[in-house]
Order: C-alpha cells, then structure tokens, then sequence
C-alpha cells in the first residue's frame, strides 16, 4: 500500500495525533531541563549553543552528557515505539520519527533554538528499523577510524541511510523521508562543517611528507 493510501487509511484523527504528539514530545529538551535546574542557566547561552549532550557536558560533566544522551535517544525511541504499538501503520511511523526529530531541533518552547537531531534520529531509527541503526553504526565507525573525527564521519552516515533503506526495501517514500531526515541533521550541523572541514585540511597538510628538492 501506498504512503498515501496508508495516510488515508488512517485517518486525519490518528495523522495528526501521531505528528503533533511526537513534535510535542521532541520539544522535551533533556539538556536545556538539565542545565536550566541544576544552575540555572540557559545551555543555549554556553559554548555551542546546542542542547545536545556534548555541549551539556561541559557545564554537568559526563553524569550530564549520559542523561542528555539517555533522554535524547529515548523520546525518539518513544515516538515511533508508540506509533506502531497503537496505530502498526508504516506511514505515520516514519512521519512519527520525522517529527520527534523536527521537535528537538526546533522547539517551539525555546523559541525553535534546540539541538542536533542525532541521539534523537538514532532513537527512532533503532526502533524504525534496527537494520538501519546498525548501517549507520558501521558507516560511523569507518568514517571515525579514517579521520579521527566524529562530526563529519556521523553525518556521511546519516546521508548513507536513504541509499541503505532503499537498498534493503526498494521502498522509495521510506528513503525519500530518511532523505528528509538526513538533511535536517546535516543542516543543524552546518556551523560544525564548516569548523571540522578546515580541520582537517590542515591536519592533512601538517602530516604530508615533504617532497625533496628537483635536481
């Protein structure tokens, strides 16, 4: 059955229940909650600027940086959880991790200034379908141990995981939304692209071996 036909076989009710529920649920900002009650202070004012864990650990440490991790994984996890346990509609299970995912990088409750979408992605995609969670995974890993960096590896991940789905369902609207998907986690990471990619042409040039002198 088609995306649409599924769509329509639902209902507009359940449709816009399962969005609006999981945007709302999104908006719980783990980090910024975390922050905001142990010191009072806004995390969004701090360092990057993000609510995600790293930028929580800098101000509660690594206790902080799990919680976060643990809350931001959760609610993603949740979204979709609950989607299929009480509507078993694909369709409105991956819009469910769209917008739980829509929900943490642009809250409404903090005026649409929230995090990066991974832990959150990564939530959703594990109950989505664990295939993807593990091609992620393993795409990741490479990427760490070739350039010894996180932001860049995780996001070609990210962009792997149309072509993944595709591969193992030939089901285009699924890869079509984790498209969707992967381009709101690379664009909420646009700031880090830029930092990481000069990075690593400099490490690259301080690390080239220079060439003798032509005789």
């Amino acid at each position: 059955m088609a995306w649409m036909e599924q769509i329509r076989a639902a209902g507009a009710g359940p449709t816009l229940a399962t969005v609006f529920g999981s945007y709302v649920l999104g908006c719980f900002a783990t980090g910024y909650l975390l922050v905001r009650a142990r010191t009072g202070r806004d995390i969004r004012e701090i360092e990057s600027g993000s609510i995600g864990a790293r930028n929580v650990s800098r101000v509660l440490g690594k206790a902080g940086f799990f919680l976060t991790l643990a809350g931001d994984f959760g609610k993603g996890a949740l979204a979709v959880w609950a989607t299929i346990r009480f509507t078993e509609n694909p369709a409105l299970t991956t819009l469910a991790m769209l917008a739980v995912v829509i929900g943490h990088i642009w809250p409404a409750p903090l005026l649409f200034r929230g995090g990066k979408g991974v832990a959150t992605s990564l939530g959703g995609l594990l109950l989505f379908d664990w295939r993807l969670a593990v091609a992620y995974t393993v795409c990741f890993t490479v990427g760490l141990v070739l350039v010894r960096k996180t932001t860049l590896p995780g996001l070609v991940a990210f962009l792997c995981l149309p072509f993944t789905s595709y591969w193992l369902n030939r089901d285009t609207a699924t890869a079509t939304a984790l498209c969707v998907l992967a381009a709101m986690v690379v664009f909420a990471h646009r700031s880090n692209i830029v930092e990481e990619i000069p990075a690593l042409a400099g490490r690259r040039n301080a690390t080239a071996k220079p060439q003798p002198p032509k005789s």
